[in-house]
């Protein structure tokens, strides 16, 4: 290899909605969040624990003695945000604080809006800040402010439901630094090559490439330039329906081990009934047009059959 390339960076952006149940106690306590109350549920020492909580700290016996709290409290310690995240709270400086509801013998973390750091303070009394739209689980609470803040009035509301489940969106953003070898690869694959490393050591050769060896420890440097051609190690058909999905199920995501590699990756196996893909099935990939390529492996659309006959088990058999 000669010359030396800045390592690739790119911003990454995960998320997805993660819907759960809430079983009975977490139900009720959301439930009457929802309706502006607040429960919580006595331990075995007597403590009343807010949130609630399902078993007991000490003896772990499940909980159902619900007790409801008041909707001022005490500031017991805080820090200050000034600059707020997606997805926090507020979309303004605030503070996270722990606040000990009056009836309350454990204190919950939340919220408090109160412009600026000078203006809060351990001791300081709240009080709860309802969110205009409910039933959704401790976000019913938008915040808590100052005891004697003016709160708009609730209008009365008809008999609802109880809340037995919850959806909270999760999102990361962060920056994606690649390693000197996977570089390497991904401006390989701007150029519509499909490039590997090959350990010194026990010969195999990893696409993606890796900086060393799993197997050996040692760097591998001499870097592998491999066919589009490969073979199906194992495959799973997609039966199930999800957000985001770009193809009608049912279709194949499959292990393909491309010709002279020693690790397969996933990716989309197309262009036959689903039902055909079989193990040991021999694929090419099939490229986007050039014009849409860049340093991503999305550059391959999917591998397709290629009708040679199928490869023998034991030539992919160490590599499941």
């Amino acid at each position: 290899m000669t010359g030396i390339s800045e390592p690739l960076s790119a911003p990454l952006d995960i998320g997805f909605d993660y819907t759960r149940s809430l079983g009975p106690v977490h139900g009720r306590f959301a439930t009457a969040l929802r309706d502006r109350r607040i429960l919580g549920v006595r331990g075995s020492d007597g403590r009343v624990h807010v949130p609630v909580v399902e078993y007991d700290p000490d003896t772990a016996a499940p909980l159902d003695d619900f007790v409801e709290v008041g909707q001022q409290g005490t500031v017991m310690t805080w820090s200050w945000v000034p600059e707020p995240l997606e997805g926090q709270p507020l979309p303004h400086p605030f503070a996270w604080a722990f606040v000990l509801l009056d009836g309350a013998d454990t204190p919950m973390l939340h919220a408090v809006d109160v412009g600026s750091p000078e203006k809060i303070s351990t001791g300081m009394r709240v009080q709860v800040r309802w969110a205009a739209e409910r039933g959704n689980g401790i976000r019913d609470i938008a915040c808590f402010e100052p005891v004697g803040a003016a709160q708009p009035a609730e209008p009365a509301e008809p008999e609802q439901e109880p809340v037995t489940m919850i959806t909270s969106p999760v999102h990361l953003h962060y920056m994606h630094s690649a390693s000197p070898e996977e570089s390497r690869y991904l401006r390989g694959l701007t150029e519509g090559r499909l490039l590997g490393q090959r350990c010194p050591a026990c010969g195999k050769v990893y696409v993606p490439p890796r900086g060393a060896c799993p197997t050996d420890g040692v760097p591998t440097e001499e870097e592998v330039e491999l066919a589009d051609t490969g073979t199906v190690t194992t495959f799973c058909i997609v039966n199930v329906p999800f957000l985001g999905q770009r193809i009608k199920p049912p279709y194949v995501s499959a292990y393909v081990l491309l010709d002279g590699a020693d690790i397969p990756f996933l990716h989309l196996v197309l262009g036959c009934a689903a039902e055909e893909v079989r193990m040991g099935m021999r694929v090419r990939a099939v490229w986007k047009p050039r014009e849409e390529w860049g340093p991503t492996l999305q550059n391959i659309d999917h591998f397709t059959p290629t009708g040679e006959p199928d490869a023998p088990f034991e030539t992919y058999a160490r590599h499941l």
